[in-house]
């Protein structure tokens, strides 16, 4: 199988598509909506990390 590679031309078409179909005012609010939602995911990532650390040294303790 092929690996992935986007050229720098294909990323001006796929900009271009994306500001033809939403417009310019629409974008930030899509970006803004797109940045809440990775914080999200990145707090819910660390979430599962202090979970997962606090249980592997209760573990190390009872032993």
């Amino acid at each position: 199988m092929l690996p992935l590679v986007i050229g720098h031309w294909e990323i001006i078409a796929i900009v271009a598509i994306i500001l033809l179909l939403f417009g310019g005012k629409k974008i930030p609010e899509l970006m803004k909506g797109l940045g809440k939602g990775v914080k999200s995911f990145k707090e819910g990532v660390n979430e599962v990390e202090k979970e997962i650390d606090n249980a592997s040294s209760d573990n190390t303790k009872e032993k």
